[in-house]
């Protein structure tokens, strides 16, 4: 655990705040379930439960993806946006996503339809926080047209299924943790997860078949710097 240990301890919490922000970390980085990272925190001499890590994760994954949000660099003016289906107790729920140009994911939003009033929904979320863009690109899904020519007039809209691969991609972590957690059990559940998720992997996943061994090495010695800046800042 690299944290310092001179951190102040969270007032109220019976371990450190590094053991917390690892306990964060781990669970968010790789595809690991709260006993895996159980098992972790024991051999480290740091005996807690399961569901002790669950909450850990559920109360400080959000102070990060807010941390990692208020400092991350202004987005690309291409934005790619897809949805795709998420069962939620027998319930087909939908996640709206979209990343930009970079492939760093903007913003998510789970919805209950898939239909031109979601779109308008989450497309109004995603201007409000980063402005219009200059490209759009979607699937063919005719729901995006009416929102996009009402919220961003001046954006080309390009609807082309060949075109959206860059989005495509951002889906497969999501499957991923979906499988290892037994499926999301409520659209809240899944909306704070994937938050947080999304944009904790947007800094410690940078695309390492456009970096050197230098590059990809200095970018994850910087994304750990952040996340000990951003443990410092945590508070109960």
């Amino acid at each position: 655990m690299k944290i310092p240990a001179e951190m102040p301890r969270l007032k109220g919490y019976r371990f450190p705040r590094e053991v917390v922000a690892y306990a964060v970390w781990v669970y968010h980085r790789f595809a690991l379930s709260a006993a895996d990272v159980e098992d972790l925190l024991a051999e480290r001499g740091v005996i807690v439960s399961r569901e002790t890590v669950r909450k850990w994760v559920n109360r400080f994954g959000q102070h990060f993806a807010r941390c990692v949000k208020r400092d991350r660099p202004a987005a690309a003016d291409k934005w790619h946006l897809d949805e795709v289906v998420i069962p939620i107790n027998g319930v087909k729920m939908w996640l709206w996503r979209a990343v930009d140009g970079n492939g760093d994911v903007l913003d998510m939003l789970v919805q209950p339809r898939r239909n031109a009033k979601a779109a308008k929904r989450f497309l109004r979320q995603l201007i409000a926080r980063f402005g219009q863009p200059r490209v759009i690109i979607t699937d063919k899904l005719r729901s995006y047209i009416k929102p996009i020519h009402q919220l961003a007039p001046d954006a080309h809209h390009r609807a082309h299924k060949g075109l959206n691969n860059r989005i495509e991609g951002s889906h497969r972590p999501t499957r991923k943790r979906e499988k290892i957690m037994g499926r999301f059990k409520s659209p809240r559940q899944a909306q704070r997860f994937l938050a947080a998720h999304d944009q904790i992997n947007t800094v410690f996943r940078p695309r390492r078949y456009q970096l050197s061994a230098y590059s990809y090495r200095h970018a994850r010695a910087d994304a750990f710097g952040l996340w000990e800046d951003y443990a410092a800042e945590m508070a109960a």
